[in-house]
């Protein structure tokens, strides 16, 4: 478990809570890991490996947001508790990566609130700099598409 670079500095308390709740998950390059509107059941902690996350507007053609890899997390709407993925993800290179059900995970929270807290600041610390990435590529995405290039 203490492979998972989220969770490093988690004390032994809350890494023996989450420990019998993570599964180990691997996929080749090129295959779906999560599609844009299935059920959110999972989030992924990559390991090893590559993979491109992509939105699809209502309106438009899919977009590739960014590119994650070995140490990087996805599938942030199981936690969030929504029903459906709001992107998708395809593995580029094959991937190595463990997963937790959300609602597992939410209900750890809510069954152990001090380790939930600790658990939920490490998964915060770890999303905010890739959000941030993100919220940037977007940003080009979206100036390089109006500049017509």
């Amino acid at each position: 478990m203490v492979r998972v670079h989220t969770f490093y500095g988690l004390n032994d308390e809350d890494l023996k809570l989450l420990e019998p709740l993570f599964e180990e998950f691997t996929s080749h390059a090129g295959d779906m890991v999560l599609e844009q509107g299935a059920p959110a059941e999972y989030l992924y902690f990559i390991e090893k490996g590559k993979v491109a996350i992509s939105y699809k507007p209502y309106d438009g053609h899919s977009i590739t947001v960014t590119h994650i890899e070995e140490g990087s997390l996805f599938g942030w709407s199981a936690v969030l508790g929504s029903k459906e993925y709001t992107s998708s993800a395809v593995t580029i290179e094959d991937l190595e990566a463990v997963r937790i059900r959300g609602s597992e995970l939410r209900k750890l929270c809510t069954d152990h609130p001090e380790a939930g807290r600790n658990i939920l600041d490490h998964l915060a610390n770890a999303v905010s700099s890739r959000w941030k990435d993100a919220h940037e590529q977007i940003k080009a995405i979206i100036k390089n598409g109006m500049n017509g290039k």
